[in-house]
C-alpha cells in the first residue's frame, strides 16, 4: 500500500499467465479503506477488548480525573492545594454536623402527642421514670411530656383533644400559666427534636421536664386566663 498525490493506494502483485513475477495492481482509496475496514472488524481482532461496563468506567474516571486536573490546575499549589482545600471543606462540614447535630424538624409538627390509648398522668411518669433508670432517656423525655399534658387535662386547664401536638399542648397551657410559659415551649421543642429531628435527649434534658412537671403539680393557675381561654 503506498500514498500517492494525497490517495491511498494498494499494490497488488498478480500472476502473469506466464508464472512470471507479480503485476503489481493499484486500488483505489475507497476500497482500499473498505477492505481495511471489513479485516479490522473481523471477531479475531477484538478478543481482547474491554466490555461496555468497562469502557463506561474508563470514560467515567476519565471524566473524574478531568474535572480534577482542571481544579488542580485553576487552585493554588495545584493537587497539593486542592487536596487542602477538600479536607479543610470535610472538616468544617464535620463541626457543623457535631455542633448542630442532625437537622432540626420546625418546632411545629402536625403529629398528635399521644400515639396510645389514654393514660393517667401517673402512669405516663412511671413510666417516664423506668425509661430514665433504663438509661432510655429519649422515650423517658417523651413520657414526661406527655405526663405534663395528661396533669394538665386532668386539672382541667386543658381539655382533652386527642390529636392535640406537644406545640399546641404547649401554647395552650402557657395562658393560665404564664410564668411556666417559657419552660412549655422548651419541653415542647424537646420532644419535638427528639420524636421528629433525630436528636438525642440527655439525663439532664430528662430532669428539666421532670422539675417542670413537679413545679407545675404546684402551680396555681391564673383563672382568669382560663375563663378567656375558655370563652375562645
Amino acid at each position: 500500500m503506498s500514498v500517492t498525490g494525497g490517495t491511498i493506494t494498494a499494490r497488488l502483485l498478480l500472476p502473469r499467465a506466464d508464472d512470471g513475477p507479480g503485476v503489481p495492481v493499484d486500488i483505489p482509496r475507497g476500497p482500499a479503506r473498505e477492505a481495511a475496514e471489513r479485516e479490522l472488524s473481523e471477531p479475531m481482532y477484538h478478543e481482547n477488548d474491554p466490555n461496555l461496563l468497562q469502557r463506561a468506567l474508563d470514560r467515567f474516571w476519565e471524566w473524574v480525573n478531568g474535572i480534577f486536573d482542571t481544579a488542580a490546575g485553576a487552585t493554588p499549589g495545584g493537587v497539593v492545594g486542592l487536596v487542602v482545600i477538600v479536607l479543610l471543606v470535610i472538616a468544617l462540614a464535620v463541626a457543623l454536623w457535631w455542633r448542630l447535630g442532625a437537622p432540626r424538624r420546625s418546632p411545629t409538627t402536625d403529629e398528635a402527642l399521644f400515639d396510645e390509648g389514654p393514660r393517667s398522668a401517673d402512669q405516663h411518669r412511671a413510666a417516664a421514670d423506668e425509661h430514665a433508670a433504663a438509661g432510655h432517656f429519649n422515650r423517658a423525655v417523651q413520657e414526661r411530656m406527655r405526663a405534663i399534658v395528661r396533669a394538665l387535662e386532668e386539672r382541667t386547664l386543658l381539655d382533652p383533644r386527642p390529636g392535640r401536638t406537644a406545640d399546641e399542648a404547649a401554647a395552650e397551657a402557657g395562658r393560665p400559666l404564664p410564668d411556666h410559659a417559657d419552660a412549655l415551649r422548651d419541653a415542647a421543642l424537646a420532644f419535638d427534636d427528639i420524636t421528629y429531628g433525630g436528636r438525642s435527649a440527655d439525663q439532664q434534658t430528662y430532669l428539666r421536664l421532670k422539675d417542670l412537671d413537679s413545679q407545675l403539680e404546684r402551680t396555681k393557675p391564673q383563672l382568669s386566663a382560663v375563663a378567656r381561654g375558655a370563652a375562645e
